[in-house]
């Protein structure tokens, strides 16, 4: 009986390694094909290969990326398994980890978790959502399950990531179909592959269950990988900026792969090239998407360091790194005491502690700029901008405020160029920032692409009366080329006039006074012989509770706190207050209703029509404010001479517009 049971146990183990192997592919002259075997260091792997000893060969190919010391990943690395034993890799990390397990993946973060079944189905498409089917294949869980095994030791996570990496290879391979192809082979995916690999490489690469022969298979598909990349690029934009940075660093992270010099020379002469394209003289990347731009300043960055690690950072030239010193900048010119910029562009929301983490890395890169110094230290140290009000003429973003601080009052306007894919019809709109509280927060994306109902969903975030600029009969504005007529800044009055040609035979000319670094008062003006309805928008955050006082025009909040918001229509000529529809989304796929309203009023001629609004803050009741124009008053004309009354107390304002 012992001896029965001794047996049923040696079949058992013998059985389990003969599966778990099962899926070896055996290794061969040509699985070395790709490695460049004269590479310092593998000395041992190329005579053992010359001798046709390939399994030996593999074995000490193995023992060599062990302890390989000449490459440093800036997060992850071989041999770093006893210091993070035990400890937390985070709640999210974890989830991701253990869901992977079970084959429950979140290729999106706007999305929950889904069941891709016991045999994986890589085209499984749960929400028609592009974003979906394409960042599944970004297999954006594998690093958290190497983080996961390196904080375990538990081998379930490595025979996991071993399986479903050879899965993913098996059914996602180039050519399997036209459809599989746009997903998994889409450039950016697999330039995001590229990335994440290497890291996780790191992390499971001690593991007894990564062999010889599964590093020779990753090798290969890896080097498949990157290798697609220079030939499939990305026509412009951040997708071929992310491309560039990734096979950089790919060239660096893998030295030893054949092909690792051209990968390297590829990024950066497309870096070198897209830098001087791509960001304006004023240091805003081109797609005028505040995310995006803060995207690819750490792209640029990213590139800097991989090329550092390659040892070839001098082959980029001094104004690489100036170029990005000015884009930082640029980010804090438009950014709001709470490390966020508006969210234009197809722009979200991000954490103060995320963005501070940037600034205290791009601290590192420019240790002698005070500037950067100050953002990273939260005001701590270094010093604070010597500009308050400061305009991005080129980018079109124009940046209203009185301080740095949490209290201050800040406004930011956008009125540019026209943009890419990210950009919206929305020249003129703004977001408002008062004490703590962003009123006026950005419409936000929602959602990027898919089928018919998803771009439907897209759409209604795009348009232009869903934002705070003019439109007329609700239509978006037919181009985003806005002119800068004038920009002056002075002690108590700052002072913003363009014109954009928003429709077929209609300029919007807009022009925003900030005044005693309180208040605006904002001229739109609506110039040629387009006739309908017009409107000027405005939107309102979610919990601001709005009074809607239509026989006086007005619209003011009702937050309890003392820090409150009134807007305003001083027309002398009738128009009507009606609300509208409203929503915001401050993360990919979540919205929320919020207030949102339109002065309207009928355009029957070539006559220009004027909208003169106040965007008032105030403690606890909305106050009185009217307005008398002097004689010699012409808005019409940009002359203004004018009285605003507020509560009793008159100011006179005296100035041009253009």
């Amino acid at each position: 009986m012992k001896n029965l049971k001794k047996t049923a146990i040696l079949c058992f183990l013998v059985l389990s390694w003969f599966l778990g192997n099962a899926q070896e592919k055996p290794i061969k002259k040509e699985s070395f094909d790709i490695i460049n075997l004269n590479y310092k260091g593998l000395e041992k792997v190329n005579s053992l290969f010359n001798t046709a000893k390939y399994d030996e060969a593999a074995r000490e190919l193995l023992t060599y990326y062990r302890n390989r010391k000449t490459v440093k990943h800036p997060d992850f690395n071989a041999g770093d398994e006893n210091r993070f034993r035990g400890k937390e890799i985070g709640k999210a990390n974890q989830e991701k980890a253990d869901n992977a397990l079970e084959h429950k993946f979140q290729p999106q973060k706007g999305y929950g978790f889904y069941d891709y079944g016991k045999d994986i189905n890589w085209e499984y498409w749960p929400v028609k959502d592009n974003e979906v089917r394409w960042q599944l294949h970004r297999v954006t869980w594998w690093l958290p399950m190497g983080m996961a095994y390196r904080s375990s030791g538990d081998e379930k996570y490595a025979k996991e990531w071993i399986s479903q990496f050879r899965d993913w290879e098996k059914k996602n391979y180039l050519g399997s179909s036209k459809e599989n192809d746009s997903f998994a082979w889409r450039p950016l995916e697999v330039s995001d592959r590229v990335q994440s690999l290497p890291p996780t490489f790191n992390l499971f690469v001690n593991s007894p269950n990564f062999t010889p022969a599964f590093l020779m298979e990753f090798l290969n598909s890896y080097n498949k990988q990157a290798a697609y990349i220079p030939e499939h690029y990305s026509k412009e934009g951040n997708h071929l900026l992310f491309e560039a940075q990734r096979i950089l660093g790919a060239g660096a992270f893998f030295p030893e792969l054949k092909q690792a010099d051209s990968w390297r020379k590829s990024g950066i002469e497309i870096l070198n090239r897209e830098i001087k394209l791509q960001v304006l003289p004023d240091g805003i990347q081109w797609e005028l998407s505040p995310i995006y731009h803060v995207a690819c300043i750490d792209i640029f960055l990213k590139a800097y360091n991989s090329a550092k690690m390659a040892g070839v950072e001098k082959e980029f030239p001094d104004t690489y790194s100036k170029t990005i010193e000015k884009m930082i900048l640029a980010s804090a010119s438009m950014m709001f005491p709470n490390y966020n910029n508006p969210m234009f562009g197809d722009s979200w929301l991000v954490e103060k502690e995320s963005r501070l983490k940037q600034y205290k890395s791009w601290s590192k890169v420019f240790p002698e700029n005070a500037q950067i110094k100050y953002f990273a230290t939260d005001g701590a140290e270094g010093k604070s901008p010597d500009y308050l009000s400061n305009a991005l003429p080129n980018g079109g973003f124009y940046t209203f405020r009185n301080g740095w601080n949490d209290q201050s009052t800040v406004m930011i306007v956008k009125a540019g160029p026209p943009a890419e894919f990210h950009a919206q019809p929305d020249n003129g709109t703004f977001e408002l920032w008062i004490k703590g509280r962003n009123f006026t927060p950005d419409t936000g994306c929602y959602i990027y692409s898919g089928d018919e109902e998803v771009t439907k969903k897209r759409n209604w975030f795009r348009q232009t009366k869903v934002h705070s600029t003019l439109t007329i009969d609700d239509q978006n504005m037919v181009i985003t080329k806005a002119e800068q007529n004038k920009w002056q800044t002075a002690k108590n009055l700052d002072i913003l006039t363009y014109t954009n040609p928003s429709y077929t035979d209609l300029n919007h000319q807009r022009s925003i006074l900030f005044i005693d670094n309180k208040y605006f008062l904002i001229i739109d003006k609506a110039i040629g012989k387009a006739t309908g309805k017009l409107g000027v928008h405005f939107q309102l955050k979610e919990d601001s509770k709005p009074v809607f006082d239509k026989a006086n025009n007005k619209v003011y909040t009702a937050y309890e706190d003392g820090n409150n918001l009134l807007i305003q229509s001083l027309n002398a000529d009738k128009l009507a207050l009606n609300e509208e529809t409203g929503k915001v989304s401050y993360a990919y796929a979540k919205e929320v209703s919020r207030p949102a309203f339109v002065f309207e009023k009928t355009k029957n001629d070539v006559k220009t029509e004027s909208f003169i609004s106040i965007v008032y803050p105030f403690a606890d009741k909305a106050p009185d404010i009217k307005i008398q124009p002097n004689k010699d008053n012409d808005f019409e004309k940009g002359i203004i001479s004018l009285n605003i009354v507020i509560d009793g107390k008159k100011s006179e304002i005296k100035t041009r517009l253009n």
